[in-house]
């Protein structure tokens, strides 16, 4: 185990050392948004499977109009869904909507714009060129075609591009199992009676909401689990059932730190934990104490969040968010910090690496400018609801002047 406190950038590598998705699952494409594709997909027919019209007009054959005007007789008419039985001759013309099957003989559509119609006949009073208007069977792609490849988050698009791969099912990775434990004597749940002492327990819901964004899945373990006393029997007693629920994760806020009522440590090393650090040089979320439990062949990671809402809520940010994306089959990346400019100076930073709360707008070229809150205080939960960012200050950065490049943490899109 690391001791001492230990720097965010390494403290996040042993966070991330060997986290990959684990098992996949085969969900309706109704249910597949933001799921990561398995395995590669491939087309299970060609698109468009025929010839098909790119505009409305008449299907002609390109030699018939190639000195117009050309009076044609009209055959009859294609339509989605209804394409022309039969084949085009000399001379002949075949009203086409978009989209249509362009019927056999024809080699070219003529846009409506450039026609008259008369009865049976039409006029064509532009000629093209041989294949215009005409999108060609397998344009878009051909059966066999690998258009998605495992590792892909599935957004609208790529959804859309699985359905008309003709796929109603696709394969993807299993959503991590994640375990929320709030530790606390004094905590209450929200809407429930407040005693002298108490406060309202609030860390889970925030930190659920970072799991499942990342592609995670929150399990719920019954109202007992909720809120956990501080005693360690019955600590013990919510981590080995979370265990049993299948968690690949557990995370717990609260009872992170060394005083007497802080009993996550003990009660994990008592389950056979192996910590990989207990301190950070972060600001806020000092207390992180990150390890992990071989049980019955598999590995189920343990983190421990401070108790105090704001420093829980960063931490899940700068570490459980990156990870549920790895245990989730997406790139580490989309947690990964991003750039910016600041927006006025900065004083330089201590020996821990600081987390500030900030806001944020984009210039006109894109560029994302930051400014701190007025306030840091780790407590107040109305500042960080109003942040756009976090805004990373490296251990002992020097001072800073507006305009000067810096990273940040998006917490919604800007």
């Amino acid at each position: 185990m690391r001791t001492g406190l230990v720097p965010v950038p390494e403290a996040l590598e042993l966070v991330l050392a060997a986290a990959a998705p684990q098992g996949e699952e085969t969900v309706a494409l109704k249910d597949a948004a933001f799921r990561v594709l398995s395995r590669d997909l491939a087309a299970k027919r060609t698109q468009p499977p025929f010839a098909a019209s790119a505009m409305d007009g008449y299907a002609v054959r390109a030699d018939d109009v190639a000195a117009p005007p050309a009076e044609l007789r009209v055959i009859g008419t294609s339509a989605a869904g209804h394409p022309f039985g039969g084949a085009l001759g000399a001379g002949e013309a075949v009203r086409i909507f978009t989209g249509a099957s362009v019927p056999a003989g024809a080699d070219t559509v003529i846009i409506q714009e450039n026609t008259q119609a008369d009865d049976n006949s039409v006029t064509i009073e532009k000629g093209e060129a041989k294949g215009r208007h005409i999108r060609v069977a397998g344009l878009d792609f051909r059966e066999g075609d690998v258009l998605l490849k495992r590792g892909t988050v599935l957004g609208p698009q790529q959804l859309s591009l699985a359905a008309s791969m003709n796929h109603a099912r696709l394969p993807v990775y299993a959503r991590p199992k994640v375990a929320l434990i709030a530790t606390g004597d004094e905590l209450v749940m929200p809407g429930e009676t407040l005693h002298d002492g108490a406060i309202i327990a609030s860390n889970t819901f925030g930190i659920a909401a970072i799991i499942e964004a990342a592609g995670g899945e929150v399990l719920d373990m019954g109202p007992e689990t909720e809120i956990v006393e501080d005693d360690a029997e019955t600590l013990t007693t919510a981590f080995v059932k979370a265990m049993a629920a299948g968690a690949r994760l557990i995370v717990s806020t609260g009872g992170a730190s060394v005083g007497d009522h802080d009993l996550i440590k003990p009660v994990l090393l008592s389950l056979g934990a192996k910590f990989d650090f207990e301190k950070l040089a972060m600001r806020p979320g000092k207390p992180l104490i990150c390890g992990h439990i071989d049980r019955d062949g598999d590995t189920v990671r343990v983190m421990g969040l401070a108790g105090n809402p704001v420093s829980s809520l960063v931490a899940a940010h700068v570490f459980v968010r990156p990870l549920v994306s790895l245990l989730a089959g997406r790139p580490a990346q989309t947690a990964r910090p991003v750039s910016a400019v600041l927006g006025c100076a900065l004083p330089a930073n201590d020996e821990r690496e600081d987390y500030v709360r900030a806001s944020a707008t984009r210039r006109d070229d894109g560029t994302l400018v930051v400014e701190p809150l007025p306030v840091q205080d780790s407590s107040m939960l109305a500042f960080l609801a109003r942040a756009d960012v976090l805004l990373i200050r490296p251990v002992r950065a020097p001072e800073a002047a507006m305009g000067d490049p810096c990273k940040v943490i998006l917490l919604r899109e800007i």
